[in-house]
């Protein structure tokens, strides 16, 4: 099979199976990716001001239940099922990481800490009981649970992370932005110059799509005094819905994230 790390040129990979429950990485992927984390920030933000928060809180849980209970009921990958999942888990992971920061008080650096803690403890599980972190083995029930356990704490991750960034060491949204781009960059350029193996190279990568899109979106939706463009979290998530829709429709009708089955 082959495999598109970070956009990179394709390279030999162990077999996928076809009963795969995740998509092919490739850039299109990628693109879609950030545009859900962008959306899950501001879809979380308008929810946490328009609806009694702690109602938005259970709305979001709520939907996250229906979205995995869809993917893990499914047979094998479905890109509107499966982009579904990582929507309302981008959603409902802004939420928990507000959630500690504004409903608890607890700080950014800390709640970052914390979530940093509770990624590597899952991701250490994952590798220990299945023995491979790869995202292209995912065809079984419990790798599918470690799976998506890990894709939300990397959502919490990302979300405090970004917060942090932004506002306790005072950055600014646009600037924030900026350098995740450049944090994003770097598994990437490791892999392609440094001889990074693919697994990680993906995860690291994965984590930093979460701050880069949050960032950028929050820039869009806060108003001028918070160093925003002031254009409204409900027209910003409307915007990324949108295009959101368009790539897995693409996916959806192309196919270009699913391996070709072989006879």
């Amino acid at each position: 099979m082959t495999y598109t790390a970070l956009g990179a040129a394709p390279v030999a990979l162990p077999h996928r199976s076809r009963f795969s429950k995740v998509p092919e990485v490739t850039l299109i992927f990628w693109v879609v990716k950030i545009l859900t984390t962008g959306m899950g920030e501001t879809t979380s933000d308008f929810l946490a001001h328009h609806i009694y928060p702690p109602v938005a809180v259970i709305i979001g849980f709520l939907g996250l239940i229906a979205a995995l209970a869809l993917q893990l009921a499914a047979p094998r990958y479905n890109a509107w099922i499966y982009w579904l999942a990582v929507v309302m888990v981008s959603v409902f992971g802004t939420m928990a990481a507000d959630v500690l920061h504004v409903g608890l008080g607890i700080p950014y650096v800390v709640s970052t800490s914390f979530f940093a803690v509770s990624l590597a403890v899952i991701l250490w599980l994952w590798h220990r009981v299945e023995g491979t972190l790869a995202i292209h083995s995912i065809h079984s029930r419990r790798r599918e649970l470690f799976y998506w356990a890990t894709v939300l704490a990397t959502f919490a991750l990302g979300t405090a992370a970004g917060d942090m960034t932004a506002t306790s060491l005072g950055l600014g949204y646009l600037e924030s932005g900026v350098m995740f781009v450049g944090v994003f960059a770097l598994p990437a350029l490791a892999y392609w110059w440094l001889g990074l193996p693919e697994v990680p190279a993906f995860w690291c990568a994965y984590i930093v799509t979460r701050p880069l899109g949050a960032s950028f979106s929050d820039w869009m939706g806060v108003d001028h005094a918070r160093g925003g463009l002031g254009w409204g979290t409900g027209p910003v998530s409307l915007t990324l819905f949108a295009l959101i829709v368009m790539g897995v429709g693409y996916l959806a009708l192309t196919r270009r994230d699913v391996e070709p089955e072989h006879g």
